[in-house]
C-alpha cells in the first residue's frame, strides 16, 4: 500500500503539502482557493486531499505555536485541524482526537521546517541552513526570574540525511526590556532542539522585522517586503540616516538592529522611530503617495543595503562555524531576489555552493514538516535529486464547453481558436494576453502556468501594465527566456540557469534599450530561464516569439491584480479579464483564446 503524508502550515502564507511515497503530488497554498491573499488556516486545502486519497497515514501539523492552541472543536473538544481531517474521514475516526497517533505536531520547529524544505530540494547530501525569518516558532524563557516569550528571528542548522536536523546557532527576541546575551553553547532541552548551541537573546527587532518596519513606514502592510525591495534603488545612502543595524556594545562579531531607529512590536512586526530623527519624520496631514518622499526611498535602500549585508555575514559564519561549503537559505527573507544574486557576486572566490528555496515564505515549512517527517519514519537516506520545477498545484481538466460556459458567465466577447502565433502577433502590437495552463505553480511567482504576457521592447510597457494590474509606478516585471540564451542577454554570475525567478540578475551591455519594458531602474530584471522539459507549451511559445523577433524572452507577470492571489481556476482568470484591462485569454492545451469584454 501506498503511504500518504499531508502536512499543513496554519498561518498566513497557509497551505498544504501531500505526499504520495515520499514524492509530492501537491502543495498549494490557501489564498490560491480562497482568494484571500496570505489567508491562513487551510482548511479548504485540506478538504482537497480527498482529490487524492480518502485516507492517510499522517497529518503534520506545521506553525510557530502548538496545535492546542489552534482552536477546538464544537462538543468533541479535540483540535480543529484535527477535527476536520476526521470528519473528512482522512484519519481513524475513533482515535483519542486529543492523542491522535496519525497526527504529528511539527509548531515547536518552525525554523527547523524551513530548512528542511530547502534542503531536502537542494540536492545536496549534506548541507548547513541558514533560516532568515520574521518571527517563527514561540519559545517561553525565564528570564531573570521572568517567564518571557521569546521568538525565533534567525537559526541555522548542520543537515544530513536522513532527518538530522542539528540546531548550531539561534537569534531569539522578544519584548524584554532586558540586557541582551550571547551564549556560546546554550544548553537547551527543548524538543527538536535537544543539546547545545550558541544563541543570541536580545529585545531588538532581526533582520526581517527591521526590514518588515521599512516596509510599513513606506505605507504597506509589514507582510508586503517585496514593495521595499522594488523602491530600493530610487534611493540613495544618506547620512542623516543612521545605522539600521549596529554592532552591540563595541562587539564586531555581534550586530543587532538599532533600537533607536527600530523599535519592536513583538510577534507582530516592528517600527521605525521617525518622531526621534529629524529626516524621517513626515507631517500628520500628508495625503499623498509615501514613495515619493526621499526619505521613504532613501529608507528603503538603508534597509536593503544594510539587511543584505547581514544575511552574508551568517551565510559565512555557518560555513566557518561547520566547515560546510554546501548552504541553504531560507525563510521569508530568502524571497529578496536582489539580495540573492549580491551574495552570488559576494561569494565567487569562497567556493560555497548556495541553494535559495523558491517556496521560502510559510507556505514552505508544509513541505518540510511533510519531508521530514517521510524521512524520520521510513530512514530514507537516498539523496532526493535537485528541485526541478514548481509545478505543483492543481491541474483542471476543462471541457471546450466549460471553458466556453465560464467566458460567457464573465461577458467575454467571443471564444476562438488560436496558436502560439496568434499570441505573438497581439503582443507586439501592444495587447496583453494572459495565459492559463497546466499545474499551478507553488511559491509566490508566476511561471508560465498563469501568466501575463507583454512585449518586453515597449517602452512604454512597464507603466501600462503596471497600470492595468494595478500595481505601484516602481514595480518591476519579470521576464521568461529561453535557457540556451540567458548568458548572451543577463550575467547570471555562474549559474547556468535561474528556473525559479529568485533573482534580481544584471542585464548585459546593450541590453536595456532591446527590452526596457523589464529593465529596473538599476539595470536588472527577475528572470526565470525556461526549457522544453520544464515546461513545453511555454517554451514553444517564446521560442515563436524569438523566431519572429529576434528576442529570445517575453515579459512575464503573474497573473492577478494589486491585492489578489494568482489566479487558480479557469472561473477566476475569466473573473479577472472582467474585472481588468486585459484583452485576451490563452489556453494552449486547448488552442482557444478567449477575447475580453472591456
Amino acid at each position: 500500500m501506498s503511504q500518504w503524508i499531508a502536512a499543513i502550515a496554519r498561518g498566513h502564507n497557509s497551505g498544504l503539502c501531500l505526499l504520495k511515497d515520499g514524492e509530492i503530488v501537491l502543495s498549494i497554498e490557501e489564498e490560491r482557493l480562497s482568494r484571500n491573499k496570505y489567508d491562513g488556516g487551510p482548511y479548504a486545502c485540506m478538504t482537497r486531499i480527498l482529490d487524492f486519497t480518502d485516507t492517510i497515514d499522517y497529518l503534520v501539523i506545521a506553525h510557530t505555536q502548538p496545535l492546542s492552541e489552534a482552536g477546538h472543536c464544537d462538543f468533541s473538544g479535540d483540535p480543529i485541524y484535527v477535527a476536520l481531517a476526521r470528519k473528512l474521514g482522512l484519519i481513524d475516526r475513533k482515535a483519542n482526537p486529543n492523542q491522535h497517533p496519525q497526527v504529528i505536531d511539527l509548531s515547536s520547529t518552525h525554523h527547523k521546517l524551513h530548512a528542511a524544505c530547502a534542503f531536502y530540494r537542494s540536492g545536496f547530501s549534506r548541507a548547513a541552513a541558514v533560516v532568515v525569518d520574521g518571527a517563527g516558532t514561540f519559545i517561553p524563557m525565564n528570564i531573570n526570574g521572568q517567564d518571557e516569550m521569546t521568538w525565533e528571528l534567525e537559526s541555522m542548522f548542520n543537515c544530513e540525511y536522513p532527518s538530522e536536523f542539528k540546531t548550531i546557532y539561534k537569534h531569539q527576541g522578544g519584548r524584554g526590556p532586558w540586557n541582551s546575551v550571547r551564549f556560546e553553547e546554550f544548553s537547551s532541552a527543548r524538543e527538536g532542539e535537544e543539546g547545545t548551541h550558541e544563541m543570541i537573546l536580545d529585545d531588538t527587532a532581526g533582520i526581517t522585522k527591521a526590514y518588515e518596519a521599512v516596509t510599513q513606514y513606506c505605507g504597506w502592510s509589514p507582510i508586503e517586503a517585496g514593495k521595499t525591495m522594488g523602491l530600493f534603488p530610487y534611493g540613495n545612502f544618506n547620512d542623516d540616516i543612521p545605522d539600521v543595524y549596529t554592532d552591540h556594545n563595541g562587539a564586531s562579531e555581534w550586530k543587532t538592529s538599532n533600537r533607536d531607529l527600530i523599535i519592536p512590536t513583538y510577534p507582530n512586526g516592528a517600527l521605525v522611530n521617525q518622531g526621534r530623527f529629524k529626516y524621517l519624520k513626515t507631517d500628520y496631514d500628508f495625503e499623498g503617495d509615501m514613495t515619493l518622499l526621499q526619505n521613504r526611498r532613501d529608507m528603503a535602500y538603508a534597509i536593503q543595503v544594510e539587511s543584505q549585508q547581514m544575511v552574508l555575514d551568517l551565510i559565512r559564519k555557518v560555513v566557518n562555524m561547520t566547515g560546510q561549503t554546501n548552504v541553504v537559505l531560507t525563510g521569508g527573507y530568502a524571497l529578496n531576489c536582489v539580495a540573492n544574486y549580491w551574495y552570488l557576486e559576494q561569494l565567487k572566490d569562497e567556493g560555497i555552493n548556495l541553494f535559495v528555496e523558491p517556496v521560502s515564505n510559510d507556505a514552505g515549512t508544509a513541505i518540510g514538516a511533510a519531508l521530514l517527517q517521510y524521512h524520520r519514519v521510513t530512514k530514507d537516506a537516498q539523496v532526493r535529486e535537485p528541485l526541478k520545477d514548481l509545478y505543483t498545484g492543481f491541474e483542471y481538466m476543462y471541457s471546450t464547453d466549460q471553458i466556453v460556459d465560464t467566458a460567457d458567465k464573465y461577458g467575454s466577447t467571443r471564444v476562438f481558436e488560436a496558436t502560439n502565433k496568434d499570441v505573438i502577433d497581439l503582443i507586439t502590437n501592444k495587447n496583453i494576453v494572459a495565459i492559463f495552463q497546466g499545474r499551478s505553480e507553488a511559491g509566490p511567482r508566476a511561471l508560465g502556468n498563469r501568466s501575463i504576457l507583454y512585449d518586453p521592447r515597449d517602452p512604454d510597457g512597464k507603466d501600462f501594465v503596471n497600470k492595468v494590474k494595478n500595481r505601484e509606478y516602481f514595480r518591476p516585471f519579470a521576464g521568461s527566456i529561453l535557457k540556451e540564451h540567458v548568458h548572451e542577454w543577463f550575467d547570471l554570475r555562474g549559474m547556468d540557469e535561474t528556473p525559479f525567478m529568485m533573482y534580481a540578475v544584471k542585464c548585459q551591455d546593450g541590453i536595456e534599450e532591446k527590452i526596457p519594458a523589464i529593465i529596473h531602474v538599476d539595470g536588472t530584471c527577475r528572470i526565470q530561464t525556461v526549457t522544453e522539459e520544464q515546461n513545453k507549451n511555454y517554451y514553444d511559445l517564446i521560442k515563436e516569439f524569438y523566431e519572429a523577433t529576434g528576442c529570445p524572452i517575453v515579459f512575464n507577470t503573474s497573473f492577478n491584480l494589486g491585492g489578489e492571489p494568482l489566479v487558480e481556476t479557469i472561473d477566476d482568470a475569466c473573473r479577472t479579464l472582467s474585472e481588468s484591462d486585459i484583452e485576451y485569454l490563452y489556453l494552449p492545451e486547448h488552442g482557444l483564446m478567449i477575447e475580453a469584454k472591456n
